[in-house]
This record gives C-alpha cells, sequence and structure tokens, in this order.
C-alpha cells in the first residue's frame, strides 16, 4: 500500500512524513523545499503478530508495510505548470489513496502560502487543481474514444462513462463520486485519475489544540463538516506530537499520549484509517521459521490470498488450514486447537478473514 501525503506548502507535510518515518526528508519554512517525492516505509503495528511472536519464538518476524510517499506542496495553478506542478501531480498518479494535509492551527512563525489559515479553501485549492488535471485527461480520451467509434461500436458504453465523469469534474465533483458498475471501475481505475484516488483529510493543529480539546479548533469543525459533503474522513493529527513521539522510547510514548487524553499515536490512527478506506485486511502465518502479517483486500478468496506469497501457491493451492486468532490465543496452541476442531479445512471458495492464521496446501 503506497500513501501519498499531498498539500500546500508549509501546511506540515514534510514535518509529518519525518515524524512517521523517521526518514529525515528535508524540512524548512518556504514553498518547495520537497521537489523529488521522499519514500519512506512503515511497518504496521499489529499486537496478533506479536503475540504470535511470543507463542513460536520466530527466526524471522515480518509485519506488513505501508510506503508513505511525500509529494512536494501544490499551489493554485499546478494543473497548468504553476509551481513544478505537472511533476508533482504525476507523482500523485503513482499512489493507492491521497493523505491531503490540512493546515488547521495558527502560528505567525510559519507563513502560509495564501497569507491566512483557511482549511476549506485550502482544501479547494488542492482539490481543483486535481479535478482541472483530470478533466485534461478526460478529455483527451474522449476523443481518441470518439475516433475509435468510427469502426467499432463497442466504445458507445466507454464514451458513455467518460461522458459522465467530464460533466462531474465540470461542477467541481471528483470522480470517486459518479457511480459505476465493476466494469466501469476496472476502466477508470486504468485511467489513473487523480480524483479517483480515495482521500483522507489530515488536520494538521497544534500541541494546545490537542491538550484543550482538538473538538473546539474551529478551523477543525469546518474541515469536518465540508469533508461530510464527499463522505471523506478528517483525521485530526499533530505534526509536532508525532515529530516528538518519534524519539521516544515506547514506554515513554505511552506516558506522554496518556497525558494528552489519546489512546493511540496519529500515526496508528492514520493506517487503520487507511485501512478502511482501501478496504484492506490482514491474514497472518505462523512458525518457527517466521511470523508475518500478509495484506489483502476484503473479500480475497483463499487461492489468490495464497498467491500473496507466491504464484505457485494460488496456482497448485489445494486447500487452505485456517483457525481464527482468538481461537488460538484461548486455546494457548496449535495442537490444543486441533484438538479442539478449531483448525478448518477451507476450499477454493473460502473468503478470508481479518486476523485469519493460516497454512496453505498446494501442489505443483
Amino acid at each position: 500500500m503506497k500513501l501519498g501525503i499531498v498539500g500546500l506548502p508549509n501546511v506540515g507535510k514534510s514535518t509529518l512524513f519525518n515524524a512517521i518515518t523517521n526518514a529525515g526528508a528535508e524540512s524548512a519554512n518556504y514553498p518547495f523545499c520537497t521537489i523529488e517525492p521522499n519514500v519512506g516505509v512503515v511497518s504496521v503495528p499489529d499486537e496478533r503478530l506479536d503475540e504470535l511472536a511470543k507463542m513460536y519464538n520466530p527466526q524471522k518476524y515480518t509485519p506488513a508495510v505501508i510506503e508513505f510517499v511525500d509529494i512536494a506542496g501544490l499551489v493554485r495553478g499546478a494543473s497548468k505548470g504553476e509551481g513544478l506542478g505537472n511533476k508533482f501531480l504525476s507523482h500523485i498518479r503513482e499512489v493507492d489513496s491521497i493523505v491531503h494535509v490540512v493546515r488547521c492551527f495558527e502560528d505567525t512563525d510559519v507563513m502560509h502560502v495564501e497569507g491566512n489559515v483557511d482549511p476549506l479553501r485550502d482544501m479547494e485549492t488542492i482539490n481543483l487543481e486535481l479535478v482541472f488535471s483530470d478533466l485534461e485527461m478526460v478529455e483527451r480520451r474522449i476523443d481518441r474514444t470518439k475516433k475509435a467509434m468510427k469502426g467499432d461500436k463497442k466504445f458507445e458504453a466507454e464514451l458513455e462513462l467518460l461522458d459522465r465523469v467530464k460533466a462531474a469534474l465540470e461542477n467541481g465533483a471528483p470522480a470517486r463520486s459518479i457511480e459505476r458498475t465493476d466494469d466501469e471501475s476496472a476502466l477508470l481505475s486504468a485511467m489513473t485519475l487523480l480524483t479517483e484516488k480515495p482521500v483522507i483529510y489530515a488536520a494538521n493543529m497544534s500541541e494546545n489544540d490537542f491538550k484543550n480539546g482538538f473538538q473546539n479548533n474551529p478551523h477543525y469543525q469546518k474541515l469536518v463538516e465540508e469533508a461530510k459533503k464527499e463522505g471523506a474522513e478528517v483525521l485530526p493529527i499533530c505534526a509536532k506530537i508525532e515529530e516528538e513521539l518519534s524519539g521516544m522510547p515506547d514506554d515513554e510514548k505511552s506516558v506522554f499520549l496518556e497525558d494528552l487524553g489519546l489512546e493511540e499515536s496519529g500515526l496508528d490512527r492514520l493506517i487503520k484509517a487507511s485501512y478502511r478506506l482501501l478496504g484492506l485486511i490482514s491474514y497472518l502465518t505462523a512458525g518457527t521459521p517466521e511470523v508475518r502479517a500478509w495484506t489483502i483486500t476484503k473479500g480475497t478468496r483463499a487461492p489468490q490470498a495464497a498467491g500473496k506469497i507466491h504464484s505457485d501457491f494460488e496456482r497448485g493451492f489445494i486447500r487452505a488450514e485456517v483457525v481464527a486468532y482468538k481461537d488460538l490465543m484461548a486455546c494457548g496452541n496449535m495442537a490444543a486447537a486441533k484438538e479442539k476442531g478449531l483448525v478448518r479445512s477451507e476450499g477454493k471458495e473460502y473468503v478470508m478473514q481479518d486476523g485469519d492464521i493460516v497454512l496453505f496446501r498446494f501442489n505443483v
């Protein structure tokens, strides 16, 4: 899973990226200090994997990972090339979803590219640039499709879909807002439209906002109301807090978060929100050689899940031996789970569940 962190210059993107990846991306109080996208890989925290490691004492521990891409600040006119915009927009096409950082804090020491803090304006600025870029792409695709239709009627359905997408974009709505069939979804996915990608809005607030209750921040409240209109989630976060947490040992982190009235870090909340947004779950494999988490899409059947490990597992799939994580923990070990009949033998039609612990049987 690859998440692109976007936003206007000086909203806290690179500070947040540095904090959650410890990758050391340059962060400075001026636009365009991030020109090439910085990339950092983060392990997905999973208590289930930690417990399995205690049970098996494995030689190797492999959590699922998320790749974060810090994309340079977009500005008004980016879709027309302003502020190195075309290059930055191309980087967004390569990610699975967008984390749109919106500044919701006041600080006279940190300049704002537009002169003042206004999350709704900033949100609209970025979204419109993505819309304009997509509109240009869709119009070119419509022209090509019309030419192809002269000799082939199968393009009529594609043209009808493109016309609907164009109408939505012209009204300022993202491509993801239109209703579509599974076939139409596949076509839109192949086009890599920017506004087809799911979005999480990260409301970057100050440490004082979190100490005093971030719900009281008027900028945050406005952002939540606006995001509701497009069915998007707003994640309250403080890049400075994440920066402080990144340098702390685990025992100090929990005390620090407790003092702020938080149960988990912004990074943990962002990862969980991203999994929900993309419809992802994890299944687990466990043994002395390795305990490991594998990320799949909800609804994935057993053979395709096996293919995540190796294509031979899918090609020669025989069955999956499955036990639910909670059942294994309640029994204490795999042998006890088998004795109680909690280890099931599942076939090709089995739909994987979050937290399944699996051993795939295959023959090639």
